[in-house]
């Protein structure tokens, strides 16, 4: 499948960088996507952020040149990336835990994190419910974050946020404003390489932009699946699902467009939604 073999290349790349800065955005290049939904394909597919990833391969590396050699552990942290050898000694030891410098002890055991390597995994036990459909451009009104290019970053923003709205009423007011497709309260991730990320709690509306943050998402093709259950999780596992089951062989990608979730009744326990993917179809 070239859609894994895209993902095995950008390991590749990874790993030719591992003592450089490494760029996301080449990577969604490699995986013909956004750097945005590049880490999200890898977090679900990985089980770990991109991040944290690239943080076991060269702290693994790392402890292989303290023990086989007699580097200075600042000249080992520069090799790797870290200025500072606080920084350096924090990451060592969330790998290891241990410290840089009781490596060079004989018999001091340490974690190795090898290469990954996608492959297809046929499973299709439960289905997944989806339709395909093209859709104009539509307005949306509502609260915004601003998002990290580094998509671990920002696992509190959203929360945080839907927090926010939660304690400020908000829903009530942006569902009055609601007067456009689709309906429902949406949770809009717009996450262009070319541009500032944010993340919006919105309506589709019409009315007035007043004080509230605004955003037109652009017309696309949208695969989009429905689903039910308490969430976040049961959004998070339909998600995951979509990107490690169905997009491998679907004959259809990730375009360059924001996701969007779709949330068509306001009961967190027992949710009904909806998760559009923008997509174009490979074959």
């Amino acid at each position: 499948m070239e859609w894994v073999e895209r993902l095995n290349q950008s390991i590749a790349y990874i790993e030719e960088h591992l003592t450089e800065e490494i760029d996301y955005a080449q990577l969604g290049k490699i995986a013909c996507c956004s750097s945005y939904h590049y880490q999200r394909m890898f977090t679900y597919m990985a089980g770990c952020t991109l991040a944290e990833y690239i943080r076991r391969r060269r702290m693994s590396l790392a402890a292989v040149d303290l023990q086989s050699s007699q580097a200075k552990i600042i000249d080992v942290a520069e090799k790797y990336g870290y200025s500072s050898p606080t920084a350096f000694n924090r990451a060592f030891q969330s790998v290891h835990g241990l410290a840089p410098s009781a490596v060079k002890n004989a018999g001091v055991q340490v974690q190795h994190y090898p290469p990954l390597h996608f492959q297809i995994a046929v499973k299709g036990a439960e289905k997944l419910e989806y339709r395909i459909e093209s859709k104009p451009a539509f307005r949306i009104l509502g609260l915004s974050a601003p998002l990290q290019q580094d998509l671990a970053e920002n696992f509190a923003v959203v929360p945080q946020l839907w927090q926010q709205a939660a304690e400020q009423a908000v829903l009530p007011r942006l569902l009055a404003l609601m007067d456009g497709q689709p309906q429902g309260v949406l949770g809009v991730s717009d996450c262009n390489d070319a541009e500032q990320w944010q993340y919006y709690i919105a309506v589709a509306s019409n009315q007035p932009a007043e004080n509230w943050a605004e955003y037109q998402v652009p017309a696309f093709t949208w695969a989009i699946f429905s689903g039910q259950g308490a969430c976040p999780q049961a959004i998070q596992e339909l998600e995951q699902r979509v990107v490690t089951e169905w997009l491998p062989t679907s004959g259809y990608e990730y375009d360059n467009g924001p996701d969007v979730e779709v949330y068509l009744n306001p009961d967190p326990s027992q949710a009904q939604f909806e998760v559009w993917i923008p997509v174009k179809f490979v074959g």
